[in-house]
């Protein structure tokens, strides 16, 4: 369903959007939490999400799945199914 979304064009596109967009705010985390330990890459997405006190993460990505458990710092996760039926 969302295959239409992942090409290179399309994310040049949204990245420009989100960058030049005035409600958007570039964070710059002061502190690694390290929450997920199955996909260490993925940390610095919550680290940017905590800092920037962030609603929630949007993602598909399962290693994710452990902030459920997490109770500090909390990070609410919603797959994009949900995000998109929210918006």
């Amino acid at each position: 369903m969302f295959q239409k979304f992942t090409s290179a064009e399309y994310t040049e596109a949204a990245l420009g959007v989100i960058t030049n967009n005035i409600h958007t705010e570039f964070i710059t985390p002061f502190y690694h939490f390290n929450l997920i330990p199955n996909d260490p890459d993925d940390n610095k997405f919550v680290d940017c999400a905590i800092a920037g006190n962030a609603k929630y993460i949007v993602t598909n990505d399962h290693h994710y799945d452990v902030l459920r458990n997490t109770p500090f710092p909390h990070v609410d996760v919603l797959a994009l199914d949900d995000f998109m039926a929210l918006i």
